[in-house]
Order: structure tokens, then C-alpha cells, then sequence
């Protein structure tokens, strides 16, 4: 799907006009240069091999495919750009988003690294490449040289880091306002406003983002105060004033979020998620999210859950 592509290109072109510098330079590469169809009789010329070309940094767009069946057919045809992009040198960024995240996973280049992906795909990605670390909770992940997103507008938060990072987040802002495809409506009233984006101060944010990449039996107070610098009484006290709740309760229910998020997004046995979230036991998960959702992960999953 070139839309993506175009799209990240025009974003870099605006960047280059803000800062009236050519500080990014789009190419389109391919698995071979030359003519590239696309989606709905769309074509792109590729300037030369992935292989060849001299980057920084890759993007890989999103394919169309409406099966997991179709996306297994595509990656077959395409198993000599699956190993151009596996001979990659390692210190080249590699960004993904949509379906097109099957393509970096099929690289080798997610092994070991956290990563996201549409949320139909969850499930097949497991299977297919279990090596990744997945969190298909979430709609994009960043690493030092790997990023993904979920859903076909999913560069659009892989440009806004870029750009962010390189230039500045007021340049961003200039540019254009992020666009994500949008969450599931239907969620239990005591995850709606445990997103990340929607956390009122800096200090939530940082908690959020800490407590959601530790294991849930090291994400104790101790642990989380020496992660942002501060003593565990000024955590508790900053964290009680934001939220009425003491931090062991709000950081529960951070965790308990993402078991919520993966019982809507996948068919992962509940047991399996408390043990990737890193729960010290699945009854134990099970009491807390039952005590707070007043539901079992089946009855949520039931209620909450994609038919």
C-alpha cells in the first residue's frame, strides 16, 4: 500500500521546509530496482536495491492482505526481499508498521526486541515468530534501532518520533496532527482512562510507561521510585494527590490494563498472558482482575472481546 509511503515522504518534505534545511532525504527502494506495482494498480519506481542503497533508515510499509492466509501467500512470494532486508547492516533503523511488520519479523530484525502489530495479527505473529517480544496492547513501539505500529496509518507515529527527535516536538505540532486508528469503544469502566495519552502530568506518564515495561512482580514502589529518581514516600504522596489511589493500587491497575487489552486483542489464554506480562502467579492475577473488573478474564474477554 503506497499510501503510507507517500505519506512518511510528504512529512519529510514539510520537516526539510520547516527547518529550511535538507535534513532528510526519501528514497524508495525495493527488492531490485525498477517499476514496483502496488495496491489498486498504483506504481512506484524504486531508485535502487534495499541492498545497494545507502540509508539510515528503512520503512516498511503495510500490504493489503484481509487473512492471515493472504499474508502467508505474500511473504512466500517475497522470501528474496525478506532476505535482502535480513542482510541489512545491524546499526540501520528498521521501521514497520500494519502488515508490514510480518516482513521485519520475518527479517530477524524483531527478535528480541518489544514489538506491536495490528491487533488481527496477534495471533499469528506469536506463533510465527515467537522470538519477538510482542505487546499488541499497544499501537506503536519504539526501540534504539527498531520501531512498529498497528494499522495502516501506523507511520504516522513512527514520523512523529522521528521528527520529534531529530528537530523538536513544536515542529512536529506544525506539521500535522497524529492520526492512529481508533481503540476499541467498548472497555470496562475501570480501564477508560488508564491509556497512556490520556495521563494528566509528566510524572503518570513516566510511571505509566515504566509500570507497563517492567514485569508486574518487579514493578514494586522500590523499584519504580529508583526508576524516576525520587524516594518512595514523594512517588506516593505525588501519585496519591494525582490519582486518590497509593501507587501499589494505580500500578495493579496498569498491569491489569494490559491484560484487559490483550483478552480484547487476542485469543491468548489468560495464562498465558499473566506469565508475558510477568505475573507471580495466574490465580493471583486472576483474584486482582476479578476484585477490580468484577469479572473473570473469560467474562471479560466475553463482554469486551472482538466477535
Amino acid at each position: 500500500m503506497p499510501a503510507g509511503l507517500l505519506g512518511f515522504t510528504d512529512l519529510l518534505h514539510a520537516a526539510n521546509r520547516r527547518t529550511g534545511a535538507r535534513l532528510f532525504e526519501p528514497v524508495f527502494v525495493a527488492a531490485q530496482a525498477g517499476t514496483v506495482e502496488c495496491a489498486h494498480g498504483h506504481v512506484i519506481k524504486a531508485a535502487s536495491s534495499v541492498r545497494d542503497a545507502r540509508l539510515d533508515a528503512v520503512l516498511i510499509p503495510g500490504f493489503w492482505a484481509e487473512s492471515p492466509r493472504q499474508i502467508a501467500g505474500t511473504l512466500a512470494a517475497n522470501a528474496g526481499l525478506i532476505a535482502a532486508l535480513a542482510g541489512l547492516q545491524k546499526n540501520m533503523a528498521m521501521w514497520s508498521y500494519c502488515t508490514g511488520v510480518c516482513l521485519a519479523a520475518a527479517s530477524g530484525r524483531l527478535n528480541g526486541q518489544n514489538a506491536t502489530i495490528t491487533w488481527w495479527l496477534a495471533d499469528m505473529v506469536r506463533e510465527q515468530y515467537p522470538k519477538a517480544l510482542w505487546q499488541v496492547e499497544r499501537t506503536s513501539v519504539f526501540n534504539t534501532l527498531t520501531a512498529t505500529a498497528s494499522g495502516v496509518n501506523g507511520y504516522l507515529p513512527i514520523a512523529q518520533a522521528f521528527i520529534e527527535t531529530r528537530i523538536s516536538k513544536e515542529a512536529y505540532r506544525d506539521l500535522t496532527k497524529l492520526m492512529v486508528l481508533p481503540r476499541p469503544e467498548r472497555t470496562h469502566h475501570a480501564f477508560q482512562t488508564m491509556n497512556l495519552i490520556e495521563q494528566p502530568n509528566r510524572l503518570l506518564r513516566e510511571l505509566h510507561m515504566i509500570a507497563e515495561r517492567l514485569p508486574a512482580f518487579e514493578a514494586t514502589v522500590g523499584r519504580l521510585a529508583a526508576e524516576l529518581h525520587m524516594t518512595e514516600r514523594t512517588l506516593a504522596r505525588k501519585v496519591a494527590a494525582a490519582t486518590g489511589l497509593p501507587v501499589a493500587s494505580y500500578v495493579r491497575r496498569i498491569k491489569l490494563n494490559q491484560v484487559s487489552e490483550r483478552l480484547i486483542h487476542t485469543t491468548a489464554p489468560a495464562a498465558t498472558i499473566s506469565a508475558e506480562l510477568g505475573f507471580s502467579s495466574d490465580s493471583g492475577m486472576r483474584r486482582m482482575f476479578k476484585e477490580l473488573t468484577a469479572l473473570t478474564p473469560m467474562q471479560y474477554r466475553q463482554a469486551f472481546g472482538r466477535s
